[in-house]
């Protein structure tokens, strides 16, 4: 999610190289953010290969921004 919050869009393979994942966990990952309404899933071709691209959505960035509040008060919580 922080690689789509700081990209308007992302290729797969770009997300694939950037996080080191096998194809596998990746779509797992994409698939159970794209069920949730977080992310937007674009197909197309470049030339005559598929290009499949993502991007968050409001919902996603919401979550998200939540997710890392909820991390953040965590933390705070453990210093003392």
């Amino acid at each position: 999610m922080s690689a789509l919050m700081v990209n308007e869009s992302i290729s797969y393979n770009d997300l694939k190289e950037l996080l080191q994942v096998t194809d596998g966990n990746l779509a797992s990952h994409l698939k159970g953010l794209e069920d949730n309404g977080f992310v937007k899933v674009q197909k197309g071709f470049i030339g005559r290969k598929t290009n499949t691209t993502y991007s968050v959505t409001k919902a996603g960035e919401k979550a998200f921004r939540q997710h890392l509040d909820a991390l953040e008060a965590m933390i705070k919580g453990t210093q003392g």
